[in-house]
């Protein structure tokens, strides 16, 4: 254990995770949240790791999807996310998704009770003090203004922004079963993590979202109305401000042509309604939001339409006719840096850094990522999380378990490389510190185009699997690795 501390500005997935494995590794934490002395647009409680928008943190098949290799290989970082999102698993077919509630109550509870862990409540309102030698800023998408302002500053770059939308949640009762039917698309079951079993038990068996089906006279006319709605207006200085694709309104989905939809979020393929011998036109599909199964979120269905409107179109939609709403759909504003351009492999603002050329002999903290130098006992800023640019909630808790294992290995002297790039944790923390274009950066999910390619010729059905095998292989080698020489 060490005197130095870590301190890390936000209380989301990032910053918990961060938290988490910094302290864990024997290293003292200060883990600043804002809420609830100062408010976000979008947050609901003063809860760590709260979810504001899905409570899905999707596929969590290890050998055929990225964000399921993932998972796992959080898991065998042992990731705080991931420990109680497997605890607080409701059915969700072949995903992991949460009950939101108990999951942010076990990671506050989790964070409170470990001893190297100080929880303080308020805003940094500008740049952390210089006397904070170590920092991690993962203030996620709803970066406060007064430290949005500072980070511009000091990066010297524009900020960049793009809106997210919340999807509605629906309660159970209120949904016409009659009219409707529980099943996932192709029968699937969630098969990776620990909680297969309790997942099972609890209803995860194929059957885990609420189908409500449209003919084909419904579809167009309810797509008629996302497209005639009354949208909420942006400010002027939002005005071009570009969505993120996997996070895209509904109506704007619609906009882009009458069949979008039918191929997107309501496409009807791998499911039977069980009431109508026919086949559906298009599907809007509910995903179970809470361990209880008393709420249901509508997938894919975030909008930047009025409340009043949105009661309105979405009773068109057959099952939903008398739907009461837990929740209505929103729209906010996220902001992130260019990541590519500002930091270096171990999530380090570049411009920490002196050149090579004007090193004093005997200076430290030359890296293989930055040919410069930085002062042992100057001021370290790192980032983590949604601001980085990678998108999703895992990927962001991903960059935060990176980004706390490299700020306590720096403070306790150990050279801790980033793992593989064979590996989602190393093709994630690639791809946002300098695989990406820096001129055209955008957010972007874990997927298996950020992996090098595998050697020798694999057939195309078994690429998936063993870019798998071999990331698996491969974290596990780093780990051991990391772990002799923390010894």
């Amino acid at each position: 254990m060490t005197e130095r501390k870590i301190h890390i500005i936000g209380g989301g997935l990032a910053g918990s995770e961060a938290a988490w494995q910094a302290a864990q590794m024997g290293v003292p934490v200060i883990l600043h949240e804002m809420r609830p002395k100062v408010e976000t647009a979008a947050h609901k409680t003063d809860g760590l790791a709260e979810l504001v928008c899905s409570n899905s943190f999707r596929s969590d098949d290890a050998m055929n999807n990225a964000v399921g290799l993932l998972h796992e290989e959080m898991r065998r970082c042992n990731s705080l996310i991931l420990r109680e999102g497997g605890k607080a698993a409701v059915p969700a077919g072949g995903a992991l998704a949460v009950d939101r509630d108990i999951f942010s109550q076990a990671v506050t509870k989790a964070l409170h009770e470990h001893p190297l862990i100080t929880i303080e409540r308020g805003e940094v309102a500008g740049l952390p003090p210089e006397e904070w030698q170590s920092v991690i800023i993962a203030t996620g998408p709803l970066t406060s203004p007064a430290l949005a302002d500072a980070i511009k500053k000091l990066t010297g770059e524009d900020e960049l922004a793009f809106f997210d939308a919340i999807a509605p949640i629906v309660h159970k009762e209120s949904i016409n079963m009659d009219v409707a039917w529980f099943q996932s698309r192709y029968d699937k079951v969630r098969t990776g993590g620990p909680c297969r079993a309790e997942a099972e038990s609890e209803g995860g068996t194929g059957k885990d979202y609420i189908n409500c089906p449209m003919n084909r006279e419904q579809y167009e006319a309810f797509v008629n109305a996302l497209l005639t709605a009354e949208k909420t207006e942006f400010k002027q200085w939002e005005k071009d401000t570009p969505y993120f694709e996997g996070c895209m309104p509904v109506e704007v989905m619609a906009s882009r042509g009458p069949e979008t939809l039918r191929f997107g979020p309501m496409k009807p393929v791998g499911l039977t309604n069980p009431h109508k011998d026919e086949r559906c036109y298009a599907v809007v599909q509910l995903r179970q939001d809470n361990a209880l199964g008393t709420l249901y979120n509508m997938v894919g269905f975030q909008t930047k339409m009025k409340y009043a409107e949105q009661v309105r179109v979405f009773h068109m939609i057959p099952g939903l006719e008398e739907a009461q709403f837990a929740r209505l759909g929103g729209l906010h504003r996220n902001t992130f840096i260019n990541s590519p351009k500002l930091l270096d492999g171990r999530l380090c603002l570049k411009n920490q850094y002196m050149p090579s050329s004007r090193r004093k002999p005997g200076s430290s903290g030359e890296t293989a990522q930055d040919p410069g130098f930085r002062r042992d006992d100057a001021q370290v800023i790192r980032f983590a999380g949604q601001i980085t640019g990678c998108e999703g909630y895992v990927e962001s808790a991903s960059v935060g378990l990176l980004a706390g294992r490299f700020a306590a290995s720096e403070i306790l002297g150990i050279t801790m490389e980033a793992p593989p790039a064979t590996t989602a944790l190393g093709a994630l923390l690639g791809h946002i510190t300098g695989g990406a274009n820096a001129e055209t950066f955008q957010p972007m999910n874990i997927n298996f185009g950020l992996f090098p390619p595998l050697e020798g010729k694999v057939y195309k059905k078994e690429r998936k699997p063993a870019m798998s095998r071999r990331a698996l292989e491969d974290l596990d080698t780093w780990l051991s690795v990391n772990r002799r020489m923390a010894a």
